[in-house]
């Protein structure tokens, strides 16, 4: 095991192996607390995540753009606490990487996907919601789910593309003549695929993003005030204000959701990109916090999103296994 043991001798990650790393010396404590801790976040961000995935799946009456892009944020998410909570929390308890080249490059494949497809899914509903709320005519013309559905495949498969021919070429299927000693998996990156990274991984993603919302919550702002001058002014509000404000709820529910991703998102890549003068700790810190993300998205379904509280309680209470259940009009129970 990787922590200290009562003799104080160095422990290697592979003793038979001249050129190993050593392993940093932990406490039993220590030890077994962060792996409790990666268990408890990785089962819970499965399940919640989980329950949005059978929800959107199962009933019909949520197969609906806005819907499908949240359903392949979810899958994003169950994947990361599926896949890489646990080995990252082997790798940061271990202080070693016993898997070798090849599941190493395999391992940073999966990790960069998810994180790529997660910005690239933000962006798709920062569209979504800006069609919705600033051209809400064009929108069921514009948005459809077939679209949707093209829009998030071309999202997996050019950020699979991408990081496929990222790691390749950086050399994570062939590190052992990179890094100083045998056990880790990390590389060196070249100026050409950071510059790269910078622009198509972090700079664009979020500057469409930002700049989208912002138009999206002055528009939002507009409306209100047109709204509240209806009701002052003793006019009858239409059936398409009122909607036109549950959009505008929904735009806001979703910047949340892009908010607190970015939040914890780009201090990790800033802080990534000069790993020399970062410290091992906050590095540390900053990578959990982005994990501890992918389990919050359900939490703010739950408080914003009537029908998610109400499919969950199908679901638990095994309503689901019902005939017809799938075809339930589940916003009808949102009203009563």
């Amino acid at each position: 095991m990787a922590y200290e043991t009562e003799d104080h001798e160095t422990q290697y990650c592979f003793p038979a192996i001249n050129s190993s790393c050593i392993k940093e010396k932990r406490s039993s404590y220590e030890y077994n607390i962060i792996y409790l801790f990666v268990s408890v976040l990785s089962a819970w961000t499965v399940f919640l995540n989980l329950l949005v995935i059978i929800s959107i799946s199962h009933f019909k009456k949520l197969h609906t753009p806005t819907n499908l892009i949240i359903l392949s944020l979810a899958v994003t998410d169950l994947l990361t606490g599926l896949i890489v909570i646990p080995l990252e929390g082997i790798k940061q308890n271990e202080t070693c990487w016993y898997f070798g080249d090849t599941y190493c490059g395999l391992f940073v494949i999966t990790v960069r996907l998810l994180l790529c497809t997660s910005l690239s899914t933000l962006v798709l509903i920062a569209v979504d919601r800006y069609m919705a709320v600033c051209h809400p005519l064009l929108y069921p013309q514009k948005i459809t789910t077939i679209k949707t559905l093209i829009s998030i495949c071309l999202c997996w498969f050019c950020c699979l593309v991408y990081n496929i021919e990222y790691v390749i070429s950086n050399g994570y299927f062939n590190i052992s003549h990179k890094i100083l000693c045998y056990g880790q998996c990390i590389v060196l990156i070249t100026p050409a695929w950071r510059f790269t990274d910078l622009t198509f991984f972090f700079l664009f993603p979020c500057i469409v993003i930002i700049t989208v919302y912002l138009r999206i919550f002055y528009v939002v702002q507009w409306q209100v005030k047109v709204i509240n001058s209806l009701v002052k002014g003793g006019k009858f509000v239409v059936e398409s204000l009122v909607k036109r404000k549950s959009e505008s709820k929904a735009a806001l529910t979703l910047g949340i959701i892009v908010t607190v991703y970015l939040l914890c998102w780009i201090p990790f890549y800033i802080c990534s990109l000069t790993i020399t003068t970062i410290s091992s700790t906050t590095m540390t810190f900053l990578t959990w916090t982005l994990y501890v993300s992918c389990g919050l998205n359900p939490l703010i379904y739950a408080l914003f999103y009537r029908w998610f509280k109400i499919s969950v309680k199908h679901i638990l209470t095994l309503r689901i296994f019902q005939p017809a259940s799938s075809v339930l009009d589940i916003f009808i129970d949102c009203r009563t």
